[in-house]
């Protein structure tokens, strides 16, 4: 499993999550009724991207800030991800290319249908970017191998902190692909 300098791994993290803060800005920029048009049939919408990504964010970023207030544990200088949490990353995280190594469903929990506030759900996932921001400062203290988070899928299973924060960073770079070709679409269908 890959070693990390935990100082340089939250500063790349951290990186990824101010990119996407910076997509964020073009996505609002978009009407509204834009972001609610799905571009074909049970495809999702712009809107219904952002608030998957919201639903685990409502997990995740609870479920870490609640490991981190619960743990006195210091940061040694590095961290060795886990074999499942470098597995999910890696399944999850665009290739340099940005294609996908393997395309996958939502969760029923996460799969939220296409009547949506698309203002709402900018501000919440814009605000949840700057918690995650605040919670990896956090993390630079934090043993990111000692502390466990659970998983939305099961609460039983818990990965290493360090991985958890890989995962979500990794599933929201994932759907901000997904995010460009669906804006692509959408404005094809109306430049058509």
């Amino acid at each position: 499993m890959p070693s990390f300098n935990i100082q340089e791994l939250i500063s790349s993290l951290q990186q990824d999550v101010q990119q996407t803060l910076l997509q964020l800005e073009s996505v609002q920029k978009i009407p509204a009724d834009v972001l609610l048009q799905q571009p074909e049939a049970g495809k999702w919408s712009i809107a219904q991207v952002l608030e998957h990504l919201n639903g685990y964010n409502r997990f995740y970023l609870a479920a870490i800030e609640k490991a981190l207030n619960n743990s006195a544990q210091q940061a040694p200088r590095t961290y060795k991800a886990g074999w499942f949490g470098d597995y999910f990353t890696r399944l999850m995280e665009p290739r340099p290319d940005g294609s996908l190594a393997k395309k996958m469903s939502a969760p029923a929990a996460y799969n939220f249908g296409p009547e949506l506030d698309a203002e709402q759900v900018l501000n919440e996932f814009r605000e949840g970017q700057r918690k995650l921001l605040s919670l990896l400062d956090r993390a630079r203290t934090a043993d990111l191998g000692g502390i466990k988070v659970p998983i939305s899928i099961s609460r039983l299973i818990k990965l290493k902190l360090g991985d958890v924060f890989r995962f979500v960073i990794a599933h929201q770079l994932r759907h901000f692909l997904q995010i460009h070709r669906i804006k692509q679409q959408v404005y094809m269908q109306h430049a058509a």
